[in-house]
């Protein structure tokens, strides 16, 4: 019988292809009601955990198509220390994928009191996320059961992403979305079995990191967290600019360095960062859309798409894969834990 993990990992096209049919008069809206306020100088995004991570993909794509400054909403300055923020002139988008968090609902009605205008992003369209944004995109993804988010994160990825062309124009841009949920699923037909053929020599593996840049940074959060809290394993995801500042020093023999490797303008940190890894004698995977890795030991190519504006939904789906895989070879049941729950709610 397929875990609840496999499945909604195998559904990310079919959501793919119907989120942005499902939501495209809002996302009009929304743009329309943004550009006709003229005096959006600002976007903060407020979330947590995965979705967090989808924020951070859509901080670099909103700052390189709009210009304009991005930042994550830190709740804890309203919810614990009391001070308001002032919103005006601020697009303030909160992701929740249950639409149960109380620290993204105090953000987004601290945004409205100030002035602010704001866009909710949840999967459930009854929840209180949902009611209190002045728009609504609705994650659309069916239910989710398995603890590890999924299909929902690269379905909030894309609504952010589609939201962002939607206000900047970009056309070229609307067609490279376009191009996602059919190369999502060309990489499902070949994947799942070269991640399971490649993830037995990690059975063993107690620690690691996943590195990106730009576009694929916050993808190497995903990742990392995907694999911790399925496998119960040691792994942090960071920038590979970061990673160079220190972290580098943690690798050895026994560690594992993922580096997701976009064609691109950080693919030359990629490079660079492999050569850095090798003193460490750490076992390096590369995952990369580029040619310029064939010759590595240990490679998963990706389908190639335009640019990195959308390789990295091949990249999450990837992670996603090692994850699920990894269980299946140690002998974990990723929808279950002791400690973790689908719903987590924090203020």
């Amino acid at each position: 019988m397929m875990m609840n993990l496999e499945k909604e990992i195998r559904e990310q096209p079919e959501v793919l292809a119907r989120v942005l049919n499902t939501n495209k008069e809002v996302i009009e809206a929304a743009a329309a009601a943004i550009k006709a306020r003229g005096d959006i100088t600002n976007v903060v995004f407020a979330a947590r955990g995965t979705s967090d991570h989808a924020c951070i993909y859509a901080q670099y794509l909103y700052q390189r198509y709009l210009g304009i400054p991005c930042g994550l909403a830190t709740s804890s300055v309203n919810t614990k220390y009391g001070a308001t923020v002032n919103y005006k002139n601020t697009l303030v988008i909160g992701v929740s994928q249950s639409g149960m968090a109380k620290d993204v609902l105090a953000i987004i009605e601290m945004a409205k009191a100030t002035g602010g205008l704001t866009v909710t992003i949840t999967n459930n369209t009854e929840s209180p996320v949902a009611k209190a944004g002045d728009f609504h995109l609705f994650i659309d993804s069916g239910h989710e059961a398995s603890i590890a988010a999924t299909k929902t994160f690269t379905s909030e990825m894309y609504l952010l992403a589609k939201l962002g062309q939607a206000w900047c124009g970009d056309e070229e841009l609307a067609k490279e979305l376009e191009l996602v949920p059919a190369a999502v699923g060309e990489l499902l037909d070949y994947m799942p079995d070269k991640v399971l053929a490649t993830v037995e020599r990690f059975r063993f593996m107690r620690e690691g990191v996943l590195v990106g840049r730009g576009m694929t940074y916050p993808i190497a959060l995903e990742g990392a967290l995907k694999i911790m809290e399925t496998n119960c394993l040691k792994i942090s995801g960071y920038a590979i600019s970061d990673f160079q500042h220190g972290p580098l020093a943690q690798l050895n023999k026994n560690g594992l360095c993922i580096v997701l490797a976009a064609n691109g303008a950080c693919l030359d940190d990629a490079k660079i960062v492999i050569e850095k890894v090798k003193p460490t004698e750490a076992e390096v995977l590369v995952i990369t859309d580029s040619d310029d890795f064939d010759d590595m030991p240990l490679v998963f190519k990706l389908p190639k798409l335009p640019s990195d504006n959308v390789s990295p939904y091949l990249f999450a789906v990837t992670v996603q894969l090692i994850a699920m895989e990894l269980t299946k070879v140690r002998g974990i049941d990723p929808d279950v834990s002791v400690v973790l729950n689908k719903i987590t709610v924090t203020k």
